[in-house]
């Protein structure tokens, strides 16, 4: 075997390793953006800096595999190197799930690729003796790496279409055996999964209680946990209804059937897919829509957006703050400790709640979830004992004491509500008060100025501000300093282990730290 043999092995080798790190990138980004083609496009338009500096080796092979010979292949194989240590696999907050359909892809993919290769080889023996087209044509597939995801899933539509479609019927004619299960549907821009939460441990006084785990809030997600969890034994099935596009709603619905909907609040959350804040009340409102005539809707009446739409349907109202409510808490008192509330039911007498969780905010969670057991049949005696056992849900304003000092985990999807309401739990600690964040994401339009106002009101809660992202942190920034925040206690870092590692180095004195971590962007937004 001549040198030029094993070099031109080497070469397909090295290169098959930079394309594989490249593609499974590009891949985990595809799934970050909830396999959705259009969604992947913007992405890559957004990031198309960053994806030609990752393939930026295979380019600068070609002039090196066209004129530089046999050094100039070894070369090459340098750089195909280069391009799959710069696209390795590294430590994400959301690590890419080898999935089923994620390998159906990957062995599109293989297939694709194999057949690209030996195309290559076998036209380059045909019809030319040097080495163009391979020198040409490979390093320009490399660079395609993230169309070759895209051009996967399109191939794989009609078997994903064809599996989901099975198990939507599995789903659909285990539901149909358990014509006695009640369903509540839980849906809103934000709140929807601590309602759903409190709610199971309400309701688990006296049922059988089946919820989505996680935030498996999409029809596939509710697909799998009907197929999986889903019990006869089961008596009250708690859905939570996630949407990005109009419609999201109705088709979850129209799987599961909801006999009560609990719409917990509507605001400008995802606006980058719905565009308006119509469309959003629209979809939310879907699950009002396809409740049953004798079906019960529970409506967050604090909320101006939700207040103002007629259902059609039977309304139960909640709240903290709109004097008219059904349930409706009130003499609210928040403090580092806890919260406390009290409540009036049917007849008009009063009963007390108290419960570790923080923020004033919660209470109208609470009092949403004391609503529907209570309409479904738990004692407001049975509900005050619940409600003080109630836990915090995991990033959500959960408490967490650590060697570096209190931190308060508020890391999930954060949205303007909930990012202020944080803010408000922040003020009511004593100490050295840090706020680490990236700001918020999916305001369409709107997310500079929803991220300025976070951070005028930053100013007035926070000690320091460590902001994650130089192009997350400028708005931020802009209204913090606007509103006299100290230059000096403002620092823009580049990821989260940075910033805490800032948070250690703030002097606290005898002081203790207070550490908000508010929201945590997934790896795509980086």
């Amino acid at each position: 075997m001549t040198m030029t043999i094993i070099a031109a092995i080497l070469y397909i080798v090295t290169f098959l390793a930079g394309f594989s790190m490249l593609f499974l990138h590009s891949l985990h980004m595809f799934q970050q953006n909830s396999y959705k083609p259009n969604v992947q496009r913007k992405w890559l338009k957004e990031h198309a800096g960053d994806m030609t500096g990752r393939s930026l080796a295979f380019l600068l092979s070609i002039p090196l595999l066209l004129f530089g010979g046999l050094p100039g292949l070894f070369a090459a194989c340098a750089l195909n190197l280069l391009t799959a240590w710069g696209n390795r696999p590294r430590e994400a907050r959301i690590p890419l799930k080898l999935t089923k359909r994620v390998v159906r892809m990957m062995v599109t993919a293989g297939v694709v690729t194999g057949a690209f290769l030996a195309a290559v080889f076998l036209l380059q023996n045909l019809l030319t003796h040097d080495n163009l087209l391979l020198s040409v044509a490979v390093p320009l597939f490399g660079v395609l790496a993230p169309e070759i995801v895209l051009l996967s899933n399109f191939m794989n539509r009609p078997v994903e279409k064809a599996v989901s479609r099975h198990f939507y019927r599995e789903a659909e004619k285990k539901l149909e055996s358990m014509p006695e299960l009640k369903v509540v549907g839980i849906t809103g821009s934000y709140g929807k999964t601590s309602v759903k939460h409190y709610l199971y441990k309400l309701l688990s006084a006296k049922y059988n209680v089946l919820m989505t785990p996680g935030n498996y809030n999409t029809t596939l997600g509710v697909v799998i946990t009907v197929r999986e969890h889903l019990k006869a034994t089961h008596e009250i099935f708690l859905c939570e209804m996630g949407a990005r596009n109009v419609g999201d709603i109705k088709e979850i619905c129209d799987l599961v059937h909801p006999d009560y909907g609990v719409i917990t609040s509507i605001g400008p959350q995802h606006l980058e897919s719905f565009q308006t804040i119509e469309n959003v009340v629209k979809t939310k409102f879907e699950l009002a829509d396809a409740l049953p005539e004798d079906g019960i809707a529970f409506l967050n009446y604090d909320n101006e957006y939700i207040r103002r739409r007629e259902t059609g349907k039977t309304s139960v109202t909640y709240g903290a703050e709109y004097p008219g409510c059904d349930y409706r808490a009130y003499d609210i008192s928040v403090s580092s400790k806890g919260t406390s509330f009290k409540m009036k039911d049917g007849s008009g007498k009063e009963w007390e709640f108290s419960t570790k969780l923080l923020g004033a905010h919660n209470v109208k969670n609470i009092a949403g979830a004391i609503a529907v057991a209570n309409r479904l049949g738990v004692s407001m005696e049975a509900l005050t004992m619940q409600v003080r056992r109630l836990e915090g849900v995991e990033h959500r304003l959960q408490l967490i004491k650590s060697p570096r000092g209190l931190i308060i985990d508020d890391a999930y999807n954060s949205n303007p509500s909930g990012a202020k309401a944080a803010l408000d739990v922040l003020k009511q600690f004593d100490g050295i008060r840090i706020l680490l964040t990236p700001g918020m994401v999916e305001l369409g339009e709107k997310q500079y100025e929803y991220n300025k106002i976070f951070g005028t009101q930053a100013a007035g809660a926070a000690d320091f501000i460590i902001l994650v992202g130089e192009k997350q942190a400028k708005p931020i920034k802009d209204g913090a300093l606007e509103a006299g925040f100290d230059p000096d206690k403002l620092f823009v870092v580049n990821g989260l282990k940075e910033g805490l590692s800032r948070a250690d180095g703030i002097h606290a004195g005898s002081a203790s730290k207070v550490i908000l971590l508010e929201n945590d962007l997934p790896d795509n937004y980086l």
